[in-house]
């Protein structure tokens, strides 16, 4: 039976099952996470973040960044960390300010604020440090 064709079976129907089986577990995810209020806490913490930069912004004249970790439903840490160091304010003042705008913004009190600030490249008096990488 040389030349002759045998006809092969539809190929991806164990894909599609598979597929359809994704969907179903992706769907009680999303309404797992949807009756819990963890999707509305990502995306309202998203928006505490943002108007927690605009009030520093505001008080201070830079505008930081801000990051938060929820665990459980509970704020446990929100940082601000300013683009360089701020040599016209005293840290006291960026503290009391940082912590204000995290409480009046995310209307939830942090177990921890964190303060930070970017001091950019580091530096090394090490010859290694300087020498180019060479091209495999």
């Amino acid at each position: 039976m040389q030349g002759a064709t045998a006809p092969v079976p539809f190929a991806r129907s164990g894909t599609i099952g598979r597929m359809a089986r994704n969907l179903v577990a992706l769907a009680l995810l999303a309404g797992c996470a949807a009756g819990c209020g963890m999707v509305d806490a990502v995306f309202d913490g998203f928006k505490h973040a943002k108007a927690v930069e605009e009030d520093l912004l505001a008080a201070v004249g830079v505008k930081p960044q801000v990051g938060f970790n929820w665990r459980n439903g509970r704020l446990t840490s929100v940082t601000v960390t300013f683009p360089n160091l701020l040599q016209d304010k005293p840290l006291r003042e960026l503290s009391d300010a940082a912590r204000n705008a995290v409480g009046k913004e995310f209307k939830q009190r942090a177990d921890n604020v964190v303060l930070a600030f970017s001091l950019g490249p580091s530096t090394t008096t090490s010859a290694h440090a300087e020498q180019p990488q060479g091209k495999n």
